[in-house]
């Protein structure tokens, strides 16, 4: 994973409807055949799917811009037009989708269903649709409207069970290594770590667990301070985490300190972070100079009322009693947290000032615009709040009074994309 990317901002687009067509049966021996133009096809949608072979938002470094195709025009001989094509983009499992300007979730990606991000416009009704006793020949067809565009905020937060956090150079790293089949790269210094890594314990038969290496976090991380600021997310679905500890002495540092300073940093990011479920580790035990240290964080943390481990990872001692009683603590906890929904669409700053194009056929009149097809697009009429903001706009905007300027009569049909209604003083 040379390269990992955990937050990227893109902008989709789903594809606008089609436009009705205007036509009529034409065939020989039969006489009047009667309008035919087909609908237009439905706007393609742009979808959200989880790809399990992902675990980077590396592609969306370099494209940042996503379209769905647009539905095609209806024809002649009532064919409809088809159906633009939907647009699904993959993304790794653990996604959450904000909205850019808010920052309120929009979807987290934790299941494999597929999630609609941008609805593709509804298609435009042909002619054909428009006949009536009194209107046999309609000369008109409506457009298609536009689909859904949105600007989002991708932001990866890992599924891990459990996370291991500790300053830089702790033995995380080699950890994970010896409590899975992972391979983080290795090294004596500090931020060998650049990415998080995952890896998948089994500690019995039908017990297992996913545990995550967290980059080192260093004081003032929750301020931006080295990798943790950016890393610190990932350890928020994490039901149990792991605090490890150096206790070798080897670096001149105190045990003690080490730990209060990380608690610290997860308190100042989210406090109920810090109070999530914890076992202690101190490790590099074997190579203690004295075990002052180790025995001043035992009494310490014991103390706080958390179980402490004695560690050698690199020696692989004391790792299988860690790791079991990891299964055990998690046996008891609820399962990863799933982040809800919480972005509420809000309805756009659409100018009515611009005139609509008014058109009167027999008893219909036709209107037509570029903020009524925007405005439209974003109506939910089975929402009975959505259509009273729709009346208003219409109000607003002095429609109806030119209606009526024009002689617009009770009972005639107001026809607007995909929308009649029968006009009532």
């Amino acid at each position: 994973m040379p390269n990992f990317v955990d937050t990227a901002r893109i902008t989709v687009k789903a594809g606008n409807g089609g436009n009705g067509a205007v036509a009529f049966h034409r065939e020989k021996y039969i006489a009047a055949g009667g309008p035919a133009g087909g609908d237009g096809g439905r706007g393609g949608s742009v979808l959200l799917q989880v790809d399990e072979h992902m675990s980077t938002l590396m592609d969306f470094r370099y494209k940042r811009s996503y379209t769905a195709a647009n539905g095609q025009d209806g024809q002649g001989k009532r064919c409809s037009g088809r159906d633009g094509e939907d647009l699904i983009i993959r993304v790794p499992r653990g996604t959450v989708v904000r909205d850019a300007e808010t920052g309120e979730i929009i979807q987290d990606m934790q299941d494999s269903a597929p999630f609609v991000l941008a609805k593709g416009g509804s298609g435009g009704w042909g002619n054909r649709h428009f006949a009536t006793p009194t209107r046999q020949a309609p000369r008109f067809a409506k457009a298609g409207l536009p689909g859904q565009s949105r600007e989002i905020l991708l932001e990866l937060r890992l599924l891990a069970d459990v996370g291991l956090v500790g300053f830089p150079n702790v033995g995380k790293s080699t950890l994970l290594s010896v409590v899975s089949k992972a391979q983080p790269k290795i090294a004596d210094y500090h931020f060998t770590t650049l990415f998080p890594n995952l890896g998948v314990v089994y500690v019995d038969e039908g017990a297992s667990f996913v545990l995550a290496d967290i980059p080192g976090i260093i004081e003032g991380a929750a301020q931006g301070a080295g990798l943790g600021h950016d890393f610190l997310r990932h350890i928020d679905r994490c039901r149990l985490l792991i605090h490890m500890v150096d206790v070798s002495g080897c670096e001149g540092r105190d045990p003690v300190a080490d730990f209060d300073a990380i608690q610290e940093e997860l308190k100042q990011y989210s406090p109920e972070l810090a109070a999530r479920p914890m076992l202690v580790a101190g490790n590099k035990a074997d190579i203690a100079a004295n075990r002052s240290g180790l025995e001043a964080l035992k009494a310490h943390v014991e103390a706080l009322g958390l179980p402490f481990f004695e560690l050698s990872a690199a020696a692989h001692r004391g790792t299988g009693d860690l790791m079991r009683a990891a299964a055990a603590r998690l046996a008891g906890l609820p399962p990863i947290a799933t982040y809800q929904p919480e972005y509420v669409p809000r309805p756009p700053e659409i100018d009515t000032n611009e005139p609509l194009h008014i058109e009167h056929q027999e008893d219909v009149w036709l209107v037509e615009g570029p903020w009524l097809r925007q405005l439209m697009a974003n109506v939910n009429f089975g929402d009975f709040e959505s259509r009273n903001w729709f009346d208003r706009k219409l109000r607003q905007s002095g429609l109806f009074e030119r209606l009526e300027e024009l002689g617009i009569r009770d009972g005639d049909t107001v026809s607007m994309y995909n929308l009649e209604f029968e006009y009532r003083r």
